[in-house]
């Protein structure tokens, strides 16, 4: 049979020329891990003395992409060079599969969507590598962005593969500055003005601290009484820090300031509940507490 046939042609040649096959498939795999290590040198080289989080998170995003590219051009070059040496006429492969895509472009357009997602989201930097960002209800640390997808890692370890074409709306939380958003509740006892200002004379402490300094861009902003609560009056705050600082200054922040309340006694109101046992009537209940409250006094 004819097929048989041409198998037969084909094993001869890969006999002939396995040795040279050998050769373009070692160049390559050593032209894969060359792009690779190059473009992390140079990102290196570029990055040595600059101390701009932006730029190098740019920087990485656009090494992420030309990697990607360059990787498929050396493995099409090395299919197509392997294929000539086989004796297959490249011609009738090509004009296939220009007519397969064309079909398969009429029945899915979701790879051209992705890649024109993808152009777009790379071009105008709605998404970089390091940035924290959320993508419909995924959020995590972007850790690769190409023009096919991009790839977080949430803060459990998860890794979410989210496809270009379905990315609808970007938040980015760490883009140019962040803020730590602070909900500060006391008790309606409390003098206002007065914890305003133990606020701020934490900010100012902080922000002459050498661990902190750095990563503050400006002093804290009370944007004062926000509402009243069930049972704490909500005084709403916020810290402008470098990208992706926000965290690490809130949380420590907030450490401070329940030590400093604690020493001042400002009093952080949480709720209370009361629990009655099977056979107790409320009024007994209510009873017993005013006798505890008695004896202890």
């Amino acid at each position: 049979m004819h097929w048989e046939i041409y198998l037969k042609q084909i094993l001869d040649r890969l006999l002939v020329n396995s040795t040279q096959i050998l050769i373009i498939s070692i160049l390559g795999v050593i032209a894969l891990k060359l792009v690779n290590t190059t473009t992390i040198n140079i990102l290196k080289i570029v990055l040595k003395n600059i101390n701009d989080p932006e730029y190098e998170k740019n920087l990485k995003t656009l090494r992420h992409t030309l990697k990607s590219i360059l990787d498929i051009i050396i493995i099409t070059i090395c299919s197509i060079m392997i294929i000539q040496k086989l004796g297959i006429d490249i011609g009738p492969i090509l004009a296939a599969a220009g007519v397969v895509g064309i079909a398969v472009g009429f029945g899915s357009q979701r790879l051209v969507e992705d890649i024109i997602s993808g152009i777009t989201i790379i071009s105008t930097n709605q998404i970089r590598v390091g940035d924290v960002v959320k993508i419909a209800d995924k959020s995590g640390l972007v850790e690769k962005v190409d023009l096919r997808m991009v790839i977080l890692r949430d803060i459990d370890g998860s890794v979410h593969f989210i496809r270009n074409g379905k990315i609808d709306t970007v938040t980015n939380m760490t883009k140019d500055y962040s803020y730590y958003l602070m909900d500060i509740g006391v008790a309606y006892k409390e003098n206002i003005e007065s914890v305003i200002e133990v606020i701020k004379q934490i900010d100012e402490e902080f922000r002459q601290d050498e661990n902190f300094a750095k990563d503050i861009l400006e002093p804290i902003e009370v944007l004062g009484l926000d509402k009243f609560d069930e049972s704490s009056i909500i005084i709403k705050a916020r810290i402008k820090t470098k990208p992706i600082k926000q965290w690490v200054v809130g949380r420590a922040f907030n450490l401070k300031l329940k030590k400093r309340f604690d020493e001042l006694g400002i009093e952080i109101p949480f709720p209370h509940r009361i629990f009655y046992l099977g056979g107790t009537t409320e009024l007994e209940v209510l009873a017993n507490r005013v006798n505890n409250n008695t004896n202890k006094d």
